[in-house]
């Protein structure tokens, strides 16, 4: 039942972000575009409710010659890749705001566990545990409100496992302002790396990429 609803409010909010936020787009596509070469949107191909596949929308923050497919942390110098304006959207974790749209059509929701890569193999597979891959992913989820990049993927599954338990209004609003003051504070963000915790992460547990 509340399943139903969360799509009714993830349907409204969008569109309303959509709108409410137009100005904000333009001022940030007028941004990337005077920053660098290249398209303002970047996709990737992640995995969705079910494990099915779709492409998540981000605003584009790493140069065209950034090589393809290759995660932040495996990049030799990953700074040398990012623009003036891609480190500013990433810190402000504004590259994310292209996924209300996919929130709009259905692909995702507001609050969810983050989707996974689709060569993300270890974290799909840790997620079948929980039950994790049979939610719609989210924009933000309760594994981004307790330590998200720097979360090894055992410790992250459980999480969005624990969200999966206890999916309800309560919890989803708990995540929401959880999430922002997360973004305001910064916590949990990890550029060119995952942390000190997931230092060993492979390419295939590295939730970032571009």
């Amino acid at each position: 039942m509340y399943m139903k609803l969360k799509r009714l409010i993830d349907i409204s909010l969008s569109l309303v972000g959509l709108i409410v936020l137009s100005p904000i787009f333009l001022i940030l596509i007028l941004g990337i575009k005077l920053d660098s070469k290249g398209p303002v949107l970047f996709k990737q191909k992640r995995v969705g409710i079910n494990k099915t596949h779709f492409n998540i929308l981000k605003f584009r923050t790493m140069r065209i010659d950034t090589p393809k497919d290759t995660p932040t942390h495996l990049l030799g110098n990953p700074d040398q890749y990012i623009t003036k304006m891609g480190k500013f959207l990433r810190k402000t974790s504004l590259d994310e705001l292209p996924q209300i749209w996919n929130i709009f059509v259905g692909q995702m929701s507001i609050i969810g566990p983050r989707p996974a890569l689709w060569n993300q193999y270890d974290l799909i597979a840790e997620r079948d545990k929980y039950g994790a891959n049979d939610v719609p992913p989210g924009l933000t989820g309760w594994a981004q409100i307790n330590g998200r990049d720097e979360l090894p993927i055992e410790v992250k599954a459980k999480l969005d496992g624990d969200y999966v338990e206890k999916i309800g209004f309560g919890m989803d609003v708990k995540c929401f302002f959880g999430t922002i003051i997360s973004v305001v504070k910064s916590d949990g963000v990890v550029e060119g790396g995952t942390g000190t915790t997931t230092k060993k992460e492979t390419a295939s547990t590295k939730e970032k990429i571009e």
